[in-house]
């Protein structure tokens, strides 16, 4: 009795060993829109975004030369939550899953989960 529930984990385990680890996504766009250099108002959409990872939203990212995002959308299968700041630091907002907020949310990051 012993060995047979012995051999049935060591299985078990061999099975979660064999079995690749994958990062999970987010299924669905994120969208934003930035002011581009030119000053005319542009969107950007961050498709399918890794979960649990920090995203710096790339025409937001230099805190003193670019203005931030705004009015995001989640319209992802994950909660997102929005930061104000590079690098997911400063106040934040979360978002449900096809959530938004409007144009006075101003954004620099975000984190999928």
């Amino acid at each position: 009795m012993r060995l047979r529930h012995t051999l049935a984990a060591a299985a078990g385990a061999a099975l979660l060993l064999a079995v690749p680890g994958s990062a999970y996504a987010a299924e669905g766009a994120f969208s934003y829109t930035y002011l581009a250099d030119d000053g005319s108002g542009q969107t950007g959409v961050l498709m399918s975004p890794e979960s649990g990872g920090c995203i710096t939203i790339p025409e937001a990212a230099v805190e003193y030369t670019s203005a931030p995002a705004e009015a995001p959308r989640n319209r992802t299968d994950s909660y997102a939550t929005a930061f104000t700041g590079v690098d997911c630091s400063g106040d934040e907002f979360t978002m449900r899953p096809g959530g938004g907020a409007s144009e006075r949310l101003k954004v620099r990051s975000v984190i999928f989960f």
